[in-house]
């Protein structure tokens, strides 16, 4: 009888292990804080820093290569350790000196979202952005040719992506999702009418063209690329040569951590 009794007790208790866990309540409230690790403690919004250098964080929303929101990129913010983000402070000193403010299209870049580029560049037939991003380079040879990196700098925290944009221009186009794509190699009036000043080509043209020192492009994009490069490299900072947006800071003080919590105010409070 006892060894009858134990056994239906060990029943009892398996049963219960292997009971699914009861569902939430549907009216229990849903946080909207993005889960992942958070970032260490000297990482900050660049906001916090210089409220001045403007943003088009271009990976959280849809104007990008792959045309839609990108894996880790839950808010539209810069994200940099404190040493690269003081640099490009006194880097936007010097722009705004010269009547130019620096715009930033991407900075800390999570290592999800370099892996949701991978994912992505195995779907050969996603290719809604081509007419913009890649006009001239198969999709397959984006990675082999050095136009997207897996893992990249920028998971380090103190790389990023920018340009200058004149302090009293005109304000950015909006960008609709589904209008028709300009090649982003076409003359500066008929590309896409981003803010920036005339740089060659647009942010993330995967095209030989964006090479930092191309010769094809004009005497007004290699002026201001140089200047770009004058004064990114003033204050420590280094240029992807195959991208005339891409600067590293060279002092960065995590070259061997590649780090994964979300783009958002929370991942730094």
């Amino acid at each position: 009888m006892r060894a009858t009794a134990v056994l239906a007790v060990a029943a009892v208790l398996l049963a219960a292990c292997q009971r699914p866990a009861p569902s939430p309540s549907p009216s229990a409230p849903q946080s909207p804080t993005p889960t992942g690790p958070r970032a260490p403690a000297d990482i900050v919004d660049l906001a916090t820093v210089d409220p001045t250098v403007r943003t088009d964080i271009r990976y959280a929303g849809p104007h990008n290569f792959v045309g839609r929101p990108v894996d880790g990129y839950a808010e539209p913010r810069c994200l940099l350790t404190r040493p690269a983000a003081q640099a490009l402070h006194r880097v936007q000193t010097a722009a705004l000196a010269g009547g130019h403010s620096l715009k930033v299209y991407d900075c800390y870049r999570p290592q999800r979202a370099a892996d949701d580029f991978v994912a992505w560049a195995k779907l050969p037939g996603e290719q809604r952005m081509k007419g913009e991003f890649y006009p001239g380079v198969p999709k397959d040879r984006l990675f082999a040719d050095g136009y997207i990196g897996a893992p990249t700098a920028h998971s380090r925290g103190s790389t990023v992506d920018l340009t200058l944009v004149p302090v009293s221009g005109a304000p950015q186009a909006a960008f609709t999702p589904g209008q028709a794509l300009v090649p982003c190699t076409d003359p500066a009036g008929r590309r896409f009418a981003d803010d920036s000043i005339d740089m060659g080509t647009g942010f993330d043209c995967f095209d030989p063209r964006a090479h930092t020192a191309d010769a094809r492009i004009g005497d007004a994009a290699r002026s201001n690329r140089g200047l770009l490069l004058r004064l990114m490299s003033a204050q420590g900072f280094e240029n992807y040569p195959l991208e005339w947006w891409h600067y590293r800071y060279v002092d960065e003080p995590y070259p061997d951590t590649w780090f994964d919590f979300p783009v958002a105010g929370s991942s730094v409070r």
